[in-house]
């Protein structure tokens, strides 16, 4: 590691004026809570102290990476209420594929906002919001400026919900895994687009181990052979991992078609299931199950989610409660991680350790240039 970083020594670190986001839940600050209706409470609850369009109970690793290059929060660019966008946008939404959905969100819980939707809405942001900015006073004070475009980080953490998504359809890995290759094209022609509109600057998480979360773990039952020593379902994470082998070989043809942009590829994965597989070390005590949920194995129901509630006698009851200590937890909701472990997964990400090539956050605009050879 010292070896990569005496390569940055000679640096000065990267000033991002702002960032741009494409994902889904794990990156979403406000996208499909103002489409849909607020994620209800308790989330929020450790940080903002009540709803704050995050499926969490607080920040989010996209928080993390704001707050580290001295940036605010992103708004969601779907979010019309207080929303600033001098510092960059949000396009991520919950439930978000990369490959568009033929169903509804009613159906299968999948966002609209596929990933070609939320470069679409980037596409039109960029004039508009110059257009916007054109018009002074209070405009010009949320928009961002012209130049900044070109200066931005963009970030990427979508590809799990193409891959549930089929095995929710009952499909088996294998008919899943047919299908990657195209998921990964529509991928990369995307981050060719946003180069094309004059974007350099990327930084790519790949996937987690979705094989470890109780919305999978509860709705696809799986013999105990196919679990790890960490409760995780293998075939599962095997997947993952498969897809993310994908996405690297993609971000490596990536680098060669734009010879301009600096493309830093995250390993989320590993640090994601360290968290799961060595709790104690990271200071957790729970790895698995649902902090805020409702009943079974992993304290997580479908039907009765985290804050859900139920009718008894006429009146409207919680049953999906928070768990006493958050911090302890590593899962949130049975589909995503606590601040907590959000924050523990920026730790272990912002220093390079776990890039491709090794860069830190705030060196990740000399990615291309700095590659060793």
């Amino acid at each position: 590691m010292t070896h990569f970083q005496d390569l940055f020594s000679s640096s000065s670190p990267c000033k991002f004026p702002a960032i741009f986001n494409f994902g889904d839940s794990n990156s979403d600050t406000g996208g499909l809570s103002a489409l849909f209706g607020q994620a209800r409470s308790p989330h929020g609850e450790s940080y903002f102290h009540s709803p704050a369009g995050r499926y969490c109970d607080g920040r989010l690793v996209i928080d993390f990476i704001a707050n580290s290059l001295e940036l605010p929060y992103l708004s969601a660019y779907l979010d019309s209420v207080g929303s600033n966008f001098t510092h960059g946008a949000n396009f991520a939404t919950a439930g978000s594929t990369i490959r568009p959905q033929n169903t509804t969100i009613r159906q299968s819980g999948f966002s609209p906002v596929s990933l070609d939707v939320q470069y679409n809405e980037f596409y039109d942001f960029q004039p508009r919001s110059q257009t916007a900015r054109s018009r002074g006073g209070v405009f010009e004070q949320l928009m961002p400026k012209a130049e900044d475009f070109s200066r931005a980080l963009y970030t990427f953490d979508i590809g799990q919900n193409d891959l549930t998504s089929g095995l929710f359809l009952n499909m088996s890995t294998t008919q899943v895994k047919a299908y990657v290759p195209d998921v990964l094209n529509q991928f990369s022609s995307i981050v060719k687009n946003v180069y094309n509109q004059g974007g350099r600057y990327f930084w790519i998480h790949n996937t987690g181990p979705f094989g470890c979360l109780p919305y999978v773990l509860d709705r696809l039952p799986i013999p105990a052979a196919q679990l790890d020593k960490a409760g995780c379902v293998t075939p599962y994470n095997k997947l993952a991992r498969f897809f993310n082998r994908g996405l690297k070989q993609a971000v490596v043809q990536l680098r060669k078609e734009l010879p301009l942009a600096a493309i830093t590829y995250v390993d989320v994965y590993s640090a994601k299931y360290s968290l799961i597989s060595q709790p104690q070390k990271h200071g957790f005590k729970q790895p698995i199950r649902a902090c805020c949920g409702h009943g079974g194995k992993y304290n997580f129901n479908k039907h009765i989610g985290c804050g859900g509630k139920i009718r008894v006698h006429g009146k409207d009851v919680l049953v999906g409660k928070a768990c006493q200590d958050p911090s302890l937890w590593v899962n949130w909701d049975g589909v995503h991680f606590t601040e907590a472990a959000n924050k523990r997964v920026f730790d272990q990400i912002v220093d390079g350790s776990l890039s491709d090539p090794p860069t830190p956050l705030k060196f990740a605009c000399h990615g291309k240039q700095q590659q060793p050879h």
